[in-house]
């Protein structure tokens, strides 16, 4: 559905109006197409204090495709490695070295603070360290037009070259609806990728809940990145999913998530093994808690959360996911922050969180597998298109960005996800909410 208050924003007259009323002036986000394939300008590398990884971070900046420069007049992307911030002083680099930057950045830039885990044993170190996760969510409410902030959080022991995928995608019109995020790498493994154009090549993905919406444009981005597809959805939902596999090259697979043999007919369906497995489907059943039936509370927790946790087991068990496989949930900011009169969506999905947070060191450790989750915020779909007009005003505004996101910016988080180069990555839960103002 249209924005038009951001079109309205864009105009001369609208953007003295809401100047002059003091409304949001949301500026139009730049999204990966193939004309648009990365950001329009230098990147700058800057450092707070002393760095172990100066070197090898320069190195891995320069495959982003932007030319990486220590002095820049208008950068379009910003990255801060501030890993030698290891007491409360400290912290004063951090802001010698972005105060004078930070107003030249572009329009939708991308600014990168590069951090280190919390230590247990030096409180000093975690407390610089935890300091810069309160800075960078500041700091992407003040930065507007268009522009986003991250935290990325390297092993003190690690190598920059595990953090390439993540940098590419952070620093890439593909994070146009990321903000505020802090990533934190888990291991030193950057894994292969011979084709960053199409670093799927070779895999096969299967994404529930594809016959429509997010989950189809999961699949379209998958697809785009070179993966074989199979799309799964509902027997009711059979022509939309097929004619969504026709467009893709994909292959249809209609089939109730919650069915006894699911994960078995997947199983079926990828002879060779699936290398990523997405869950996407998922319902809304809302009433408040007092009003709600145990039938409407039982069909969320089932189709949300319980499916998730039965198909994945039985995949893993089977060794129907690959070695080296990725398992995407699909969370969502009300499992976060919760919301009226969806006590049962909310719980379905804050159990995403839980599972992805358990099973992902457990499942990385004994199967060669990842697993992380999105949590998308307000997202322009047919659901939030029939939410009262002033409601949806109100969710398309309370994020530092002003805006709804589209399918294709959850898509995009899951296809980074998904790369064999992500391995690093486990046991995140990635908010793609235009850094929402509900929630942590």
């Amino acid at each position: 559905m249209a924005d038009r208050y951001l079109h309205l924003t864009g105009t001369a007259p609208g953007r003295f109006l809401t100047r002059r009323l003091g409304l949001p002036q949301p500026a139009p986000l730049r999204r990966w197409t193939l004309e648009t394939p990365r950001l329009d300008g230098p990147l700058l590398h800057l450092t707070a204090g002393t760095s172990a990884i100066r070197d090898g971070l320069a190195k891995v900046l320069a495959t982003t495709g932007l030319p990486v420069e220590t002095r820049a007049a208008r950068p379009a992307g910003i990255v801060l490695d501030a890993t030698g911030a290891t007491s409360a002083r400290g912290l004063a680099e951090v802001h010698a070295a972005l105060h004078p930057v930070v107003r030249s950045l572009a329009p939708g830039g991308r600014i990168v603070v590069i951090g280190t885990p919390l230590s247990s044993e030096d409180h000093h170190q975690a407390a610089a360290q935890q300091a810069l996760e309160g800075f960078v969510r500041s700091l992407g409410k003040e930065v507007g037009r268009g522009s986003t902030v991250q935290l990325l959080r390297i092993p003190a022991d690690g190598t920059p070259e595990a953090a390439e995928s993540t940098l590419r995608f952070l620093l890439s019109p593909r994070s146009a609806y990321v903000s505020g995020q802090v990533i934190e790498l888990t291991s030193d493994a950057p894994g292969s990728v011979p084709d960053w154009a199409a670093p799927l090549t070779g895999r096969t993905a299967l994404v529930t809940g594809a016959a429509r919406g997010i989950g189809a444009s999961v699949a379209s981005v998958l697809a785009r990145d070179g993966a074989q597809v199979i799309v799964l959805d509902v027997p009711g939902a059979q022509d939309d999913l097929v004619r969504t596999a026709d467009r893709l090259g994909a292959t249809a697979l209609p089939l109730d998530i919650t069915a006894p043999d699911a994960a078995s007919r997947i199983a079926a369906a990828a002879p060779d093994g699936l290398d990523v497995l997405v869950h996407n489907a998922g319902i809304t059943r809302d009433r408040r808690l007092a009003n709600m039936p145990a039938e409407r509370w039982a069909q969320v927790i089932e189709v949300n959360l319980d499916s998730v946790l039965r198909t994945t087991d039985e995949l893993l068990a089977s060794g129907a996911l690959n070695r080296g496989g990725r398992i995407v949930a699909t969370a969502s900011i009300a499992g976060i922050a919760g919301n009226v009169g969806q006590t049962n969506y909310a719980a379905s999905k804050a159990g995403v969180i839980g599972l992805v947070r358990s099973l992902g060191p457990r499942a990385a450790a004994e199967h060669d597998v990842t697993v992380n989750a999105v949590a998308p915020g307000f997202i322009e779909t047919r659901m939030t298109a029939a939410v009262p007009f002033l409601i949806r005003e109100a969710g398309r505004r309370m994020n530092s960005l002003s805006q709804g996101g589209l399918p294709a910016d959850v898509a995009e988080a899951v296809a980074w996800f998904a790369q064999p180069a992500s391995g690093a990555v486990n046991g995140q839960v990635l908010r793609v909410c235009g850094q929402s103002l509900l929630g942590a």
